[in-house]
C-alpha cells in the first residue's frame, strides 16, 4: 500500500508551504505554496528525496524533518533560506511535526515553510525610513537629530557634539561631512585623549625635518592634511590647558605653525569637536579654557544614552544582525522574543557599541536560526532562562509596557505629548497604563492633576 497522500483542497488553498515525508524522507504530499515557493511542481517532487527538492541551507548540517524523525519532537520557527528553481534564494520559516496515520502508528513527518520575502523587504523599508546615513533610530530624539543635521551640514560652523561614549559621535561627525560642501574633500579624525601632549602637538599641526631627534623628514600634520575637508576632533575634553592654547591660536586664524617652523600655514577645514564630558563643568573649574570653550560650541549637538531611547534596540538590533551577517557570510534571521526582551531591559552603560558588541558576542555562539538566550554573554543570562523566558504574548505585553513606561518618563507625565509619540488616542493610552498597570503620571496632557489608577 502507497503512503502517498492525496493533495487536500484545504492544504492547496492555504499560503504557506507544505510537504509531507515518509519514514525515508520522501515527500508523498506537496501543496501548491510548495510550487509556488520553491518553483517545483507537484508531479516532480512526489517521491523524490526532500533534499533534492526542499533545497535549504540547513539541509546537509541540521535537517529540521530528519530532527523530528529522530527525535520526535517538533521544530517550531526554524529560520533558513532554500535555493529555487529559478536560481534565487528565499528566506523561510520553517515548522515540523511527525505524521501519524488512524491507528497513531508514525508513518512520516510534515514541513510547513512560509515565504518571509515580503517580510524582509518591509524591514528594510522600516530601516531606510528610520536612518540617515549609518545613524539608525526612530525616538523623537534621534529623529530631531535627523531633521537638524542637513542644516547643520550646510553651514560652516564649528560643530561640538556630545554624548556619552558608544553613543555614535563619530558617526554624526561623519554625516556632516558627508552632507556638506566640502563632501569630496578629506574627513580627518582624531582622538585628542589617546595622546600625550608632545605626541598630540605633532600629529595636529605637524613638524619640520630636525624639530627635534628622530624627525628626518617634514610631516604635516592632521590640520593640513583635512584642507578641504573635515577636522574631527574626538575627546576634546581630554586636551591640556598647555595644548588647549595652542588649539584656541588654530582654530581663532584658521592657521597652524608645524614644530620648527616659523611660518604660519593657513588652513581651509570644517572643525567638529566631540566630548562625552560637561565641558561647561569643567569651563566653571577653570580646566577648560572659556574661549575655546565658545569657539568649538557655536552649535552643539547633543546624543541621548541608548537608555534613553529604548524604542531603537529593535531597529539598531536588527541593522547590526544584517550587517554581521554579510560580513561573516551567515543567515541568522535575527533574535528571539526572550532575547528581545532582555535588550530591552539592559542599561547599555556602553550604550550602542555595547550592543552590537552583544551581538556579535551573540554570533559566534549562534551559527543559524535565531539568537536565543544562550547566545548571550553570560552577565546577560538571566539565573533561571526556564523561568524567565516569557511566552510570546507576554513578551509583548512587557515590551508595551516597557514603551510607555518609557515615553511617560521622557515627556514628564504629559499624557497628550505621549500618545501623540506614540500615535495612539489619549483615551487608548489611559486604558493601557490601566490594563498595564503602569504607575500613573500624576499630570495629563493639559497641565491638570488626576487621581493614581
Amino acid at each position: 500500500m502507497s503512503n502517498e497522500l492525496t493533495p487536500h483542497p484545504i492544504l492547496d488553498a492555504i499560503n504557506e508551504g507544505v510537504f509531507t515525508v515518509d519514514l525515508h524522507r520522501r515527500i508523498t504530499g506537496f501543496n501548491r505554496a510548495a510550487e509556488r515557493i520553491t518553483g517545483v511542481r507537484r508531479k516532480e517532487a512526489m517521491g523524490r528525496p526532500c533534499f533534492e527538492v526542499f533545497r535549504a541551507d540547513i539541509c546537509e548540517t541540521d535537517c529540521a524533518v530528519a530532527r523530528t524523525l529522530k527525535t520526535g519532537q517538533p521544530v517550531i520557527n526554524a529560520a533558513a533560506r532554500i535555493y529555487t528553481a529559478g536560481g534565487h534564494w528565499v528566506p523561510i520559516r520553517i515548522s515540523t511535526a511527525l505524521l501519524r496515520d488512524a491507528d497513531a502508528r508514525i508513518i512520516g513527518a510534515v514541513e510547513t515553510f512560509q515565504d518571509l520575502t515580503r517580510i524582509e523587504q518591509l524591514e528594510k523599508k522600516l530601516e531606510a525610513r528610520y536612518s540617515f546615513e549609518d545613524l539608525i533610530g526612530r525616538s523623537p530624539a534621534m529623529q530631531s537629530l535627523f531633521e537638524l543635521l542637513p542644516r547643520v551640514a550646510g553651514s560652516e560652523s564649528t560643530v561640538l557634539i556630545s554624548g556619552e561614549s558608544g553613543t555614535g559621535k563619530e558617526l554624526v561627525a561623519r554625516a556632516i561631512h558627508n552632507l556638506s560642501h566640502r563632501r569630496k574633500g578629506p574627513f580627518v579624525a582624531i582622538n585628542c585623549g589617546a595622546l600625550p601632549d608632545t605626541l598630540l602637538e605633532s600629529e595636529l599641526f605637524g613638524y619640520k625635518a630636525g624639530a627635534f631627534t628622530d624627525a628626518r623628514k617634514d610631516k604635516i600634520g592632521r590640520f593640513v592634511a583635512a584642507q578641504g575637508g573635515t577636522l574631527f576632533l574626538d575627546e576634546i575634553g581630554d586636551v591640556t590647558p598647555a595644548m588647549q592654547v595652542r588649539l584656541l591660536r588654530a582654530v581663532q586664524e584658521r592657521s597652524v605653525e608645524p614644530l620648527g617652523d616659523v611660518d604660519s600655514t593657513p588652513v581651509d577645514v570644517r572643525l567638529v569637536a566631540a566630548t562625552n564630558k560637561d565641558l561647561k563643568a569643567l569651563v566653571r573649574q577653570g580646566d577648560f579654557r572659556e574661549d575655546l570653550y565658545y569657539r568649538i560650541r557655536v552649535v552643539e549637538l547633543r546624543l541621548p544614552p541608548l537608555r534613553e531611547r529604548r524604542e531603537d534596540i529593535p531597529l539598531l538590533a536588527a541593522h547590526f544582525i544584517a550587517r554581521l551577517n554579510r560580513l561573516q557570510g551567515k543567515e541568522v534571521a535575527g533574535v528571539s522574543n526572550a532575547v528581545l526582551m532582555r535588550l530591552m531591559e539592559h542599561d547599555y552603560p556602553g550604550n550602542v557599541r555595547e550592543l552590537e558588541n552583544i551581538l556579535e558576542h551573540a554570533f559566534v555562539l549562534c551559527q543559524q536560526g535565531r539568537i536565543d538566550i544562550d547566545h548571550l554573554p553570560p552577565e546577560l543570562r538571566p539565573a533561571g532562562t526556564a523561568e524567565t523566558t516569557p511566552a510570546g504574548p507576554m513578551t509583548l505585553k512587557a515590551m508595551e509596557r516597557l514603551m510607555i513606561t518609557e515615553a511617560l518618563r521622557r515627556h514628564g507625565g504629559n499624557r497628550q505629548q505621549v500618545a501623540a509619540e506614540l500615535g495612539i488616542d489619549p483615551s487608548t493610552l489611559y486604558r493601557k497604563i490601566r490594563a498595564l498597570k503602569i504607575a500613573s503620571p500624576t499630570v495629563d496632557g493639559r497641565g491638570r492633576r488626576f487621581k493614581p489608577v
